[in-house]
């Protein structure tokens, strides 16, 4: 495989992941990386910058390296000459294969002098990397590669084709050092990165005094707009006297870029940013109906077509993480795309638009579509003589159910109005209620007061599993008991620990899991890699000095494993302590701050 070397090694960017890594102060790990763009030429700092983000290639690409831990760990062991053995012990000190190949890498006579690999040539080799479809072809490439490094470089070059850094730098801090290095406002960087899905374009245009030219990339995800818990209805009036209000669907929220007439194209991707239109082969015939390129925002949710309401989401379930949904299941478990919100149409963001008016968009888009069979509904809501709220689904020529529906909306003049919603939401066998402020715009990936949601009386929190236990009695082959952590900045407190509320399914599919992502192996306990995201119940809080968070759950149980929510997105120990105190004050309807419906 021919590199043809290219000034800037890969020495430079790793030394400051190395420093990056070293601190915890997020001013300081912007300056280091506003520094190193600085110091490099515009394409090697545009480069960087999609590295430096944790991603082989920028976020709009469909492309991926299709390099899983097998093939690195092969390479790895084989560069390297030091056997499983050593490896194993270095991974099991680390748990992390790239800190592993630092430490199994480190031979004197293998250790070029300064390096010669590139960041230019690393990002050729990954267009190779990801041509190639042969075992054979991967392993020969990462092998060259590997040779070519130092051991440091070695170690972020893994962690790049991994996927994750972990060097406390999150792609919204690239952002912030290309607006330092490049004397722009980080608002500005972060709205054309938004628009374009690629960090390292968006770097060229900061440099250039460009980001204004920036323009609107669909099918690439965009951050959702996060919703912040009310107690009750009481509390719900408290930010605003109007209030728009929708049902809250227990299902999955997803984002729909359908490109219209002119570009016959629908990507449907998760709240995690991840694709999952294979798991829906259903959803893009009728969201190709919309004439218009639009992007929009819903829930996916298990559909009961008799009665045009939706089913709880151990029906839907089911569906998730599959690459292919056949026939059968999709016939077994029928699903509709509920939309409440429109981030871009007529060839506009709609974002910084209030709430009143992207609904407005909204229905005309809705109204727009032609009558050509496909199954778009739009429904209303309005209440019988009795006063009692009642969806009227309006007549459509289409065959069979209403895959992709307008939500119901209301508005909300009292707490008491409130009320009388969404006990006939509850009624419905929803989880409660979505409360919208009409003048809001739609802040991605923010969690504020102008959403909120109103749901059951019961406190739930989402946390990261952080270790594991081998069960007694017949689950003594599998890892059923799971301590679990919160999050404080980028430390994880465990605050408990259940074994109750798992299918047996369920806990062997996560026993699999967790041996193949065990980072100490403790005989009967293992620290596991904290990436597997719970909601779990409890009765009340207490105080204990057996976690790290201070606090203890009583009686918790796990409600279900989110597998729409990263481990960067679980509660935090500031939320522990709101509900202790709460619950210490004796109030009552404590409410969860995990959003079931995402």
């Amino acid at each position: 495989m021919p590199f043809r070397p290219i000034c800037l090694l890969m020495q430079s960017l790793a030394a400051t992941c190395e420093a990056v890594a070293a601190t915890t102060k997020k001013t300081e790990k912007v300056r280091l990386v506003a520094e190193h763009f600085r110091s490099r030429s515009i394409q090697e700092a545009a480069q960087a910058a999609i590295f430096l983000s944790g991603r082989a290639f920028p976020a709009w690409e469909q492309r991926t390296l299709q390099v899983g831990g097998t093939l690195l760990w092969r390479a790895v062991a084989e560069v390297s000459g030091k056997g499983e053995v050593a490896l194993t012990a270095a991974y099991r000190r680390h748990g992390d294969l790239g800190s592993a190949a630092h430490d199994v890498l480190r031979k004197p006579e293998r250790t070029p002098a300064s390096g010669s690999l590139s960041v230019l040539e690393l990002a050729a080799a990954f267009d190779e990397l990801a041509a190639r479809s042969t075992t054979a072809h991967k392993v020969a490439i990462l092998e060259e590669l590997l040779r070519k490094t130092t051991p440091l470089e070695a170690k972020y070059l893994i962690k790049i084709i991994s996927g994750d850094l972990r060097i406390g730098l999150r792609e919204s801090l690239v952002e912030e050092a290309i607006a330092k290095a490049f004397d722009e406002t980080t608002a500005e960087v972060q709205r054309a990165n938004m628009m374009l899905g690629d960090i390292g374009e968006t770097l060229r245009l900061a440099a250039g005094r460009q980001l204004s030219a920036a323009r609107m990339r669909l099918f690439h995800s965009i951050g959702f707009m996060l919703a912040s818990p009310a107690e009750d209805a009481t509390e719900a009036f408290e930010y605003f006297s109007q209030a728009a209000v929708e049902d809250k669907y227990d299902g999955i929220r997803a984002q729909a870029h359908c490109g219209g007439k002119s570009d016959p194209r629908v990507r449907i991707f998760s709240r995690t940013l991840d694709e999952i239109s294979q798991s829906f082969p259903e959803l893009p015939g009728p969201l190709l109906a919309f004439p218009e390129p639009v992007i929009l925002d819903g829930e996916i949710l298990a559909w009961q077509p008799e009665e045009s309401r939706a089913l709880p989401f151990s029906a839907l379930q089911k569906r998730l993480g599959r690459k292919k949904v056949s026939m059968e299941m999709v016939r077994e478990i029928p699903v509709a795309y509920m939309v409440f919100d429109i981030l871009y149409a007529g060839g506009e963001l709609m974002i910084e638009k209030p709430l009143e008016e992207r609904k407005k968009v909204l229905d005309q888009i809705f109204a727009s579509i032609p009558d050509n069979g496909f199954n778009i509904d739009q429904n209303t809501a309005t209440h019988d003589p009795q006063g009692k709220l009642v969806f009227e689904p309006a007549v459509t020529s289409s065959s069979g159910p209403p895959r992709v529906i307008l939500a119901p909306l209301l508005t909300a003049n009292s707490p008491e109005h409130l009320e009388e919603i969404f006990a006939a939401a509850r009624n419905r066998g929803n989880e409660g209620l979505m409360v919208k402020d009409l003048s809001s715009p739609y802040t991605p990936g923010r969690r504020g007061k102008s959403w909120l949601k109103l749901k059951r009386e019961l406190a739930t929190l989402d946390v990261v599993v952080t270790a594991v236990e081998w069960g007694h009695g017949k689950r003594a082959k599998v890892l059923s008991d799971y301590t679990f952590a919160v999050r404080e900045d980028d430390r994880l407190l465990n605050v408990g620990k259940a074994y109750s509320g798992l299918t047996d399914k369920e806990i062997a599919e996560m026993t699999q899991w967790f041996l193949e992502h065990t980072l100490e192996d403790q005989g009967f306990t293992r620290t596991v890699e904290p990436r597997i995201v719970l909601e779990v119940a409890f009765n009340n809080m207490m105080r204990s000095d057996r976690h790290a968070s201070g606090f203890a759950l009583r009686f918790p149980r796990i409600l279900r494993i989110r597998d729409d929510k990263s481990a960067e997105e679980i509660d935090t120990l500031e939320r522990v302590r709101e509900i202790y105190e709460k619950q210490r004050s004796g109030q009552s309807g404590i409410g969860s701050s995990g959003d079931r419906v995402i």
